[in-house]
């Protein structure tokens, strides 16, 4: 295709711990419909689901996120007993206690004897948790050769621990390991912070929980991006009645990391851009080859931006545990909830009649409600 129908398709994905099976049966029902991804961005969760997907063939990707997903979700497979809000959440509390009290397979696990909190110890080790499990798991999971050289970009975050300046890891600029990917996830004081070329780092939520600001940042031979968002955290929310939903209202508000700020700021950098694109036309010729003038020019090409958001929403019984809450219950219904929303957007009538703008930025919010869900899928 030319430069200027050529559309780029990126996958961008939030931090959320166990909310994270919500992006995997998301991505499966994504590659069934044939939508091919060109740049993947991830943080923590993200970026772990993102590393699964580029380090695969595309045969192998879904059955290897099934395995991750599976694995870490394997010390409670029971199902809940009942089914009605009250022992939902029981359930649901439970099963966050086991994560605390014994870690997760393949992901973490408890350190012993614990840490004394005020005694120094090796940045290494500074955690609750130990992630030597992780990184066998990633080794085992992922193809590090194919996702450095293969087809899809693969970009990561994380947080300077000395400095508290963000870091991306891109394939694009970096050789990747599962280092890095272990440092994009290493929320603390839970997980330790990860060495990568003498720096320690932690999670890349701690300073944005959404890598869409990258993405749209992106300088390349492509006018047109399709920015496939998918958060595990929704900015909106209802009020709190009591201090057990304000707690989770605060993680929800927290972690949803500004994703409509960014698509606010993006639609204002496309007017912009296209203002300087109508004024260039109105340029006396003297001044085009200006050095100044060209610096604006070249910010001036018009380009065009859909961005697709895919958000989980709060779940009946969910809790601010949610994203620590890694039974096979919840990680299959979160699975399904990703696919749902997937189908339900590439089925609906505004994304199939889309054809992408000539410029500025298009907004896709096509997902089940809360309510919606409620009433169409069974507890």
């Amino acid at each position: 295709m030319t430069k200027q129908t050529k559309e780029l398709k990126a996958l961008v994905l939030q931090g959320g711990g166990a909310l994270g099976s919500y992006q995997a049966g998301a991505f499966e029902a994504l590659a069934e419909s044939k939508i091919e991804i060109d740049w993947l961005a991830g943080i923590s969760i993200g970026a772990i689901n993102g590393a699964i997907i580029c380090g695969n063939p595309p045969a192998l990707r879904a059955e290897r996120l099934a395995q991750f997903w599976r694995q870490t979700s394997a010390l409670l497979t029971a199902p809940p007993v009942s089914k009605d809000g009250a022992s939902l959440r029981l359930f649901n509390e439970s099963s966050a206690a086991l994560t605390a009290g014994f870690g997760v397979p393949g992901f973490f696990t408890p350190r012993a004897p614990p840490l004394i909190p005020g005694w120094p110890y090796d940045p290494g080790n500074l955690s609750l948790y130990d992630t030597a499990s992780l990184e066998e798991t990633l080794r085992r999971l992922v193809d590090f050769d194919l996702l450095n050289a293969g087809p899809i970009r693969y970009s990561i975050g994380a947080t300077n621990a000395r400095t508290g300046n963000f870091q991306y890891f891109d394939t694009k600029y970096h050789k990747i390991g599962p280092e890095h990917v272990m440092a994009s996830g290493a929320l603390p004081p839970g997980l330790p912070p990860i060495e990568i070329g003498g720096e320690f780092y932690w999670d890349g939520g701690l300073v944005s929980n959404t890598p869409l600001q990258y993405v749209l940042d992106f300088e390349g031979d492509h006018e047109n991006i399709c920015v496939f968002q998918i958060d595990l955290f929704s900015a909106l929310g209802e009020l709190p009645k009591t201090m057990l939903e304000v707690a989770q209202r605060e993680k929800d508000i927290r972690y949803s990391s500004r994703t409509r700020l960014n698509t606010d700021v993006e639609r204002r950098r496309c007017a912009v851009r296209e203002a300087i694109h109508r004024f260039s036309e109105r340029l006396p010729a003297e001044l085009r080859d200006d050095p100044d003038w060209r610096v604006i020019d070249d910010y001036g090409s018009p380009r065009a931006t859909t961005i697709v958001h895919l958000i989980h929403r709060r779940a009946v019984a969910e809790s601010a545990s949610k994203d620590y809450e890694f039974s096979r219950y919840t990680m299959e219904r979160n699975w399904a909830d990703g696919r749902m929303d997937v189908e339900k957007t590439l089925t609906h009538p505004d994304w199939i009649a889309r054809t992408p703008p000539r410029s500025g930025v298009k907004v896709f919010d096509l997902t089940l409600s809360r309510e919606q869900r409620a009433r169409n899928t069974a507890l």
